[in-house]
């Protein structure tokens, strides 16, 4: 069962080409999974390629962001969260930090977008995390609680969260196995007191995980996976993370 597994996702961010993109599809195809659920955020151009190539395949393909606007009309440039799903998709990253810093998403906007994708039977994965001003001034946990709340009142079973400190995001710095631990554990506390005590929660980390500290990382008390950037790029980096899922 998915919920039981270690989740490896790669977020393939503002990258990719058709050619490229089916090399490394083809290749994820055939990497053994069996303690790990996969899946990838592919840009809106690739999505239905990708879910082409990995047809049949249990890989799951997402988008890296859906509309905040439930309805078909008049907004030119965004993608809802129906159309995601009718191009196959299986989740949507939510709040990651680059759409937090670039384009200022705010709770507001992200309960939308969660509401939308739920209602299109999309599994949203709330990102969260900090920036280096805020983690050094001892202002980490209170930051992430907030980005929570965006969790409140939401009814359902089983809810995943990608902590990704924003000062270890493409830098090849990674929070240290006591950060790592100590947040993770605050974000299934803060979760099970927002949402009860029965749901099933995924908290995945995020943050310059490679094939070399992979293994580290995925052994972490309360790290359900990993949501992987530019090492999701290639399919034996990629791969290597895999194969380092853990059984529950």
């Amino acid at each position: 069962m998915i919920w039981h597994k270690q989740w490896i996702f790669g977020n393939w961010k503002m990258n990719g080409n058709q050619a490229d993109n089916a090399a490394l599809l083809q290749g994820l195809r055939s990497v053994s999974h069996d303690n790990a659920h996969i899946g990838i955020a592919t840009p809106f151009p690739y999505l239905s390629q990708a879910v082409q190539v990995l047809a049949d395949s249990p890989i799951w393909v997402g988008s890296q962001d859906c509309s905040q606007f439930a309805e078909k009309g008049a907004y030119t440039g965004e993608v809802s969260a129906t159309m995601l799903k009718d191009c196959g998709a299986n989740f949507v990253l939510i709040g990651h930090s680059e759409r937090r810093t670039y384009f200022n998403e705010q709770n507001q906007i992200l309960r939308k977008k969660i509401d939308n994708a739920l209602a299109n039977d999309l599994i949203p994965i709330l990102c969260v995390g900090e920036t280096l001003e805020q983690r050094q001034s001892g202002q980490e946990m209170a930051v992430v609680a907030e980005q929570l709340a965006v969790l409140q009142g939401l009814s359902v079973n089983h809810i995943a969260v990608a902590y990704e400190p924003v000062w270890a995001i493409g830098t090849g710095v990674v929070a240290n196995a006591e950060q790592i631990a100590a947040m993770h554990a605050f974000i299934h506390k803060e979760i099970l007191s927002i949402m009860g005590e029965n749901v099933t929660i995924r908290t995945l980390y995020g943050g310059s995980v490679n094939a070399n500290n992979a293994a580290d990382i995925l052994s972490i008390d309360k790290v359900n996976g990993a949501l992987v950037g530019g090492a999701s790029l290639k399919a034996d980096a990629f791969s290597a993370i895999i194969a380092n899922a853990q059984t529950e």
